[in-house]
């Protein structure tokens, strides 16, 4: 099988998915803008070829590069980032060559707008917070008042992350959105009031999961950018049966076939009218590709297994050959930033946790903003010591 991967060097983990694809048979065929030389070791060893180019955002470089694999090693069967910046050139460039095992470049709207996003929901019976796209203030106005006031939520239809996200919550807040709002569409969306909970999976060429995992967020993503706040969240061991439930509907319904996704949900901790009592799971958007930073690496210590391995063999034989451990319990994430005073040092940070201790490193520059610029990710048999790890990494001075 000849595969394609897009940036395999980013994030630096991804290698992994080269490694699993190439120890099962795979022509790795990889693509980027990295010299080759400054591709880590292992990602070198698991690819087959290399072709480098100057940009990735420069799609006749990229097509380029796709027809000369095509040519040295035959048809592509499958073309891949990973990476939710490049889905929508991924899926143009399988259309172009005619690799069906993806998503097309006519069927990405509702993976990339988060507007198109809310009907299929909505045709799933999968409760979702109301939004409209916000033209002008007069526009705004309206919506605010069918969704009864503030705060709302204004972000891009299309973005990755919480990149351009605020919450409003008075009048001289939509006033200052619209003076600086970047010239894209935006939505304004009714807060909901609740955990992120998100539903990871990897599933099969039906929309079926051979793998499901549930990882807990911040409230706000966009809060920890915007307030310059310390990151924590914890991948669980177990997954809610109303949020299997659910999550499975949402693949059947966006016609996930064939991939590792991240799809989002709050768990309300009010109630909202038309949404959910409290407890309840309500959709907030889907990301058709592997959740950010190390967070599948925290599934494998959470659930004692290989992602990038199930992954792999789902590429490769459309199943799962890994069994499951019957292993599970939670792993946590907390990460500090520059300009913050902490009570404890990594000394006694790794004093009392360097047992459970899964991974310690400072993150790449690119991350600092949103994952923190060192983070701390340990094993914990319970919620309560989930929580009691992150406050000890986090307490101020």
């Amino acid at each position: 099988m000849n595969v394609v991967f897009i940036s395999p060097n980013f994030p630096h983990t991804y290698w992994q998915f080269c490694d699993r694809l190439r120890q099962r048979g795979a022509n790795v065929l990889g693509i980027g803008d990295a010299p080759y030389d400054g591709l880590e070791a292992p990602l070198r060893a698991s690819l087959t070829e290399y072709y480098r180019v100057s940009t990735l955002g420069d799609y006749e470089q990229v097509y380029r590069a796709v027809a000369y694999f095509a040519f040295r090693y035959g048809k592509i069967d499958w073309l891949e980032s990973n990476n939710e910046y490049w889905l929508a050139q991924d899926a143009r460039l399988r259309t172009d060559f005619h690799i069906t095992t993806g998503i097309q470049a006519d069927e990405i709207d509702a993976w990339k707008h988060k507007s198109a996003m809310k009907p299929v929901y909505r045709s799933a019976g999968i409760p979702t917070a109301r939004c409209e796209p916000v033209t002008d203030e007069a526009a705004a106005r309206a919506f605010l008042d069918r969704v009864g006031g503030y705060p709302v939520i204004v972000k891009p239809d299309v973005g990755v992350g919480a990149a351009d996200t605020w919450k409003l919550e008075s009048d001289a807040d939509l006033a200052a959105f619209f003076a600086r709002k970047p010239a894209v569409p935006y939505l304004v969306e009714e807060f909901v009031t609740g955990d992120i909970c998100s539903y990871d999976a990897i599933t099969d060429s039906r929309c079926d999961p051979l793998f499901e995992s549930m990882t807990v967020w911040p409230p706000s993503i966009a809060d920890i950018v915007n307030q310059d706040l310390d990151l924590a969240y914890y991948t669980c061991a177990e997954v809610p049966e109303a949020l299997r439930t659910l999550g499975r509907r949402a693949l059947k319904a966006f016609n996930v076939r064939s991939r590792f996704v991240h799809l989002e949900f709050f768990r309300l901790t009010q109630p909202r009218k038309g949404l959910g009592a409290v407890g309840d799971f309500v959709a907030l958007e889907v990301n058709m590709r592997p959740a950010g930073g190390y967070t599948p690496d925290m599934m494998d210590y959470a659930h004692a297994t290989d992602v990038y391995a199930i992954y792999a063999d789902m590429v490769m034989y459309d199943r799962r050959l890994i069994p499951d451990s019957g292993e599970h319990h939670y792993c946590v994430y907390a990460s500090r930033k520059d300009g913050h005073r902490y009570r404890y040092s990594h000394e006694e940070i790794m004093a009392r946790y360097g047992d459970r201790m899964a991974m310690q490193e400072e993150m790449p520059p690119l991350m600092w903003a949103t994952m923190g610029r060192y983070m701390y990710t340990a094993h914990a048999p319970s919620l309560e010591e989930t929580q009691a790890f992150i406050r000890f990494v986090h307490e101020r001075a």
